[in-house]
């Protein structure tokens, strides 16, 4: 495979993918032509980059703290030269250019944004609110446009369309749609954005002046935020800086780029050069998400149906944007958290889901104990720290925690010793059950090979011993008057990686299953990290996250190499990326495999988690993760919905997604795999070179 080859997988557009820039160019108050060249040299800059959509400050051609300057006729005259000056010289570049100007109009001057896309001045959106308290006083030179609907404006020696109902289109690329708010438009309770949104607008630009004062970063944050959330979409917002007359105010040239509340890059502030924050914004992300959250359209009903009297204007945009690499951050790691200034609080909320959903249970149901079986792997590891701390809250004695190592044909000294360890640590009621003679019996009974003594280690040998250890669980929980805790995770359910009926597939109460694998490691060591149990816990912990994940049913081969869950069923870490894309956000294959191949390309690439170990950093080319890919969707979609089907009960954790039939994901258990394996195929360049 070579990163030059011209495959439409490569191309960013493929994928609905528009690259969009914020720029804060150099500006000196009212010198006009200085700001101009400012403008165009951004725009160059921006196209050599393979900017889709670049925009600028509010009034950025003229400069914003010009005060009673505005009025002046000579300097209005300036702006509408240099913007056909703007016009003429971009005709060759393909970024589609937003930029701030004052215009007249009728006897009035608006506060503008101008949109150009390759020499042409497609339309003009004026600012609806003007600010005018504190140190604004935006009424005093301009008009509000808030009643500007369906007009034109004489500039650049065309009428072109005017008014607060433009957005804006690219006839040949879907997705690519955007509407304009400017400065204070976003800071009042009724932001016009939100209409555009409604209207069609997958991305919102906001040119904004706004000085800055302390605290105010973190209010553009905010609103920024909220309104890609609010209105599922990218939120690109750009404020002037450096240049600007400090007569009574300073700037700090802030741009930002969010897509659905995600912040997907910031510019540096108080920078004294210009400056380009760029960022590929995940159209068909969007799209998705409003196809699923019916509160979007039920709004967009609401309002009136505004892409009925929107005015949508079209432009052309043919630009190929293969083999230019992806600006854009991508979690190796999505169900996992990676905010540093938030970790504590996010391991804090995960794991108290699964806490207080369980505690909740137990009130419910008052059983004597929970049982509940302990490998020595992950997750029934993490069942156990989830039950220890619930009981300790509602001041249950941990001896009410009944737990059972079951030792199997396979198990490892290692892992049986780790299980002990844990349950001796946790001073719970631990007990051991050697299922090797009740195995051998069934598969006696059953006419299986292996009773005799041939080494036969399929499926059924597998499931013999997983069916019988829920099946012990289960008795042992009628005896002792208690029930049984589910230690499966999400990673595993997804994969249909877990025994049906009386096996690690069934419980009265799954703590884990709205929990994936990557997860659950990162909350076993965060638990080790902020010391939510003894010295004795977190050392038994520790050795765990080092353990090969195995299900350790069938014996070690010859060499020792004992089986190997991920050599299977393919990396977690891999399955959980393919999970999230799939599950939350509704993706095709083809857009996976190209996120996951720039998340996970080289050891450079993608964006993991604070503090993971350095085996995170893995790399994996286009062909591995198409091969994993192509197993997960055989798995997903083919053979294992029908396990999903009769989960049980368990809480929901990640935003990320869940599994439950009574919950976010609803499929029939007849379903094939056919189209999204094809889909996928037709899609992937070939990978044999």
């Amino acid at each position: 495979m070579s990163g030059n080859d011209a495959h439409p997988f490569y191309d960013l557009h493929t994928h609905g993918f528009v690259r969009v820039a914020t720029s804060t160019p150099k500006v000196r108050t009212a010198d006009i032509a200085y700001n101009a060249e400012g403008i165009l040299e951004q725009a160059r800059i921006a196209d050599a980059r393979a900017v889709d959509l670049l925009l600028y400050p509010e009034l950025s051609l003229s400069s914003y703290a010009l005060d009673d300057l505005h009025l002046q006729s000579a300097l209005l005259d300036a702006v509408e030269t240099q913007i056909a000056a703007i016009c003429e010289a971009s005709r060759d570049l393909s970024p589609v250019l937003v930029f701030g100007a004052p215009l007249r109009r009728n006897g009035r001057i608006y506060n503008c944004a101008l949109v150009v896309a390759r020499g042409e001045l497609l339309g003009v959106v004026p600012k609806s609110y003007l600010p005018n308290y504190r140190e604004y006083y935006e009424k005093r030179w301009f008009a509000h446009g808030r009643e500007c609907i369906g007009l034109t404006i004489r500039c650049g020696g065309r009428e072109v369309p005017f008014g607060t109902d433009l957005i804006f289109s690219a006839s040949d690329l879907a997705g690519f749609t955007f509407g304009i708010e400017i400065c204070e438009d976003f800071w009042s309770p009724n932001p016009p954005g939100t209409m555009a949104a409604l209207a069609g607008a997958t991305i919102l630009l906001n040119p904004s002046a706004s000085n800055i004062t302390i605290g105010k970063s973190d209010e553009r944050h905010l609103l920024s935020r909220a309104s890609s959330s609010r209105s599922v979409c990218a939120y690109a917002y750009s404020a002037s800086g450096h240049g600007e007359s400090t007569t009574d105010l300073a700037w700090d040239g802030q741009g930002m780029i969010y897509e659905l509340g995600d912040l997907l890059v910031e510019s540096v502030r108080f920078e004294l050069e210009p400056e380009l924050c760029i960022a590929d914004v995940d159209t068909q992300r969007i799209l998705s998400e409003r196809m699923r959250m019916q509160t979007f359209n039920d709004a967009a009903e609401a309002a009136g149906r505004p892409e009925d009297w929107y005015r949508r204007i079209e432009f052309d945009h043919s630009a190929p944007r293969a083999d230019i690499g992806l600006e854009r951050p991508v979690r190796r790691f999505p169900f996992v958290p990676n905010r540093a200034h938030k970790l504590d609080e996010d391991c804090y909320e995960a794991f108290n889901i699964q806490v207080d959903a369980l505690m909740r249970r137990i009130q419910a149901t008052n059983p004597k104990c929970l049982v509940i079986g302990i490998s020595g792997g992950l997750d029934s590891t993490h069942a156990l720290i989830v039950a220890a701390k619930a009981m300790d809250r509602l001041g249950r004695p941990r001896t009410d925690i009944r737990g059972y190592t079951m030792p199997g044909f396979a198990t490892s000294e290692g892992t049986k010793s780790n299980a002990w360890r844990l349950m001796d640590a946790f001073g719970i009621t631990a007990e051991e059950i050697d299922i090797k003679p009740t195995a051998t019996m069934m598969l006696e009974n059953i006419g299986h090979a292996f009773a005799e003594g041939e080494p036969v280690y399929d499926v059924t040998f597998e499931n013999v011993q997983a069916g019988l250890r829920t099946d012990y669980l289960f008795r042992l929980a009628g005896q002792h008057g208690g029930w049984v805790i589910g230690t499966g995770d999400l990673s595993e359910l997804a994969l249909g990686w877990c025994t049906y009926g009386v096996g690690d597939h069934m419980s009265h109460y799954g703590v884990n299953a709205g929990v994936p694998k990557t997860l659950i490691q990162y909350l076993i060591r965060w638990t080790t990290q902020t010391s939510q149990f003894d010295s004795g816990v977190d050392a038994v912990l520790a050795g765990i996250l080092d353990t090969e994940i195995s299900p350790e049913l069938v014996p070690a081969g010859a060499d020792g190499q004992i089986q190997s869950t991920q050599s299977i069923i393919g990396p977690y870490e891999l399955n959980d990326f393919f999970l999230h894309h799939i599950i939350r956000w509704g993706q095709k294959p083809s857009h996976v495999a190209f996120l996951a191949w720039h998340a996970w390309k080289d050891a450079k690439s993608g964006l993991w988690p604070i503090e993971l170990p350095d085996d995170a950093k893995n790399e994996y080319d286009l062909a591995t993760i198409a091969r994993w890919l192509e197993n997960f969707l055989k798995r997903f979609f083919g053979f294992s919905q029908f396990k999903r089907s009769a989960l049980p009960n368990g809480p929901k954790v990640s935003a990320g997604g869940a599994l439950s039939p009574r919950g976010d994901w609803r499929a029939p258990s007849d379903a094939v795999a056919d189209t999204w394996l094809a889909e996928l195929v037709a899609a992937l360049p070939d990978l044999d070179d």
